[in-house]
């Protein structure tokens, strides 16, 4: 018989390098790149061999490994460390993992929590809540929230950025800047998730934005919903929002602080 074995497959390269360093329990701030970048190319190559394609993104994440391996691998001037400090050439990439294992992370719980929900809902209790929604929408999920946002950064990139000092943006005060956006809106009136996007000024406040929507929408507060297949994704109010909202905020806060 010949050898077989089962190769992983991940959604993008960056969720091959979280399985790589969780699994070998790395610590994600000190990545010893040079294993990393080794056994990344191990998986391309093992990939490759089983004719499993791999995207462009692959490819490109393997040139940056490598680039950062060969920065690491040059001696460092003492005269200039002593001007300032060189910063550390793998900090962009373990700021994009972490960032990358928020969104998962989202992801996830919020999946979970829809799982629940369907399997605790019986058919009159749906058709109830149906009724109240008034019109049926389309099923939306995280992951499409998650590809809009990725759409108005891309978009984000070219247009010119001016810096106005540091900015303390967090993601506490995006759920007061939604809390008072939908507290003036009508029952059923939605806004373009896309557009609360666009109203922001800096990558950040994007990011805290898309933060403080999951919380809202977990404590549902607030409804993703989507009128036309693959059209564009709306936020409105649930009909619990002033239940939600009633609670403290205190321990959103602190978890975020």
């Amino acid at each position: 018989m010949p050898l077989s074995f089962h190769l992983e497959r991940y959604d993008g390269p960056l969720d091959l390098l979280l399985d790589l360093i969780r699994k070998q329990e790395i610590n994600i701030y000190d990545i010893p790149i040079a294993s990393i970048t080794q056994q990344y190319l191990e998986y391309m190559q093992r990939a490759v061999e089983l004719d499993i394609e791999l995207s462009g993104e692959f490819v490109y994440m393997a040139a940056t490994l490598i680039h950062i391996k060969s920065r690491m691998l040059l001696p460092r001037d003492p005269e200039l460390e002593k001007i300032a400090l060189e910063e550390d050439p793998r900090r962009e990439l373990v700021e994009r993992l972490l960032e990358h294992e928020r969104f998962k992370n989202a992801a996830e719980m919020l999946q979970q929590k829809r799982l629940v929900e369907d399997a605790a809902w019986s058919n009159p209790q749906i058709a109830r809540f149906l009724s109240e929604q008034g019109e049926p929408e389309l099923a939306v999920t995280i992951f499409d929230l998650v590809k809009t946002l990725q759409t108005v950064l891309e978009r984000a990139k070219n247009r010119p950025v001016y810096q106005v000092g540091k900015e303390d943006v967090s993601v506490p005060d995006m759920i007061r800047y939604l809390e008072n956006l939908f507290r003036e809106m009508r029952t059923g009136e939605s806004v373009p998730a896309a557009e609360l996007f666009e109203r922001q000024g800096s990558r950040r406040a994007m990011i805290c934005l898309f933060l403080a929507i999951l919380e809202l929408v977990r404590r549902q507060a607030l409804l993703l919903t989507q009128k036309d297949a693959f059209g564009d994704i709306g936020l409105k109010k649930h009909r619990a929002f002033d239940e939600a909202l009633a609670e403290p905020l205190a321990a959103i806060e602190q978890e975020y602080i």
